[in-house]
């Protein structure tokens, strides 16, 4: 598979840069925390895109379109492995579960040496109180 060039321009830097660190945004978002219009934002998103380089993050509909990175690899098709569950657990035992997920998690991003056949995964954990909507 070959590389797509990354692009040049200084906004689309900045916001594939911002899509690494925060995972997901929406164009008013970026434009918030980049100090630039809505618009800009969004023209400069839908160029990635049709770079290859974001596509559009699930979501509800409405107005809001977010992105994500898109990742590409040479190996398999990716798998997904998708928990869900609805608990009840007081604030401090969901605490405890956020910190269990994080323990877990940076055993495997903090070892000093990858084995040879590791995939990169992108982890993504949300505990949220409050009724679930849907």
């Amino acid at each position: 598979m070959s590389r797509r060039p990354l692009p040049d321009h200084p906004v689309r830097v900045a916001l594939l840069d911002l899509l690494a660190e925060h995972g997901t945004l929406t164009s008013t978002q970026a434009a918030a925390l980049l100090g630039q219009s809505s618009g800009l934002c969004s023209f400069h998103l839908r160029q990635l895109a049709e770079l290859g380089l974001i596509e559009e993050a699930p979501h509800q509909g409405g107005k809001a379109r977010p992105w994500q990175l898109r990742w590409e690899t040479d190996g398999p098709e990716p798998s997904d492995e998708t928990v869900s569950a609805l608990i009840h657990v007081t604030p401090q035992e969901m605490a405890e579960i956020g910190a269990s997920i994080r323990r877990l998690l940076f055993r495997y991003r903090d070892r000093g040496t990858r084995p040879a056949e590791a995939v990169a995964v992108t982890a993504e954990v949300r505990l949220r109180s409050g009724n679930p909507v849907g």
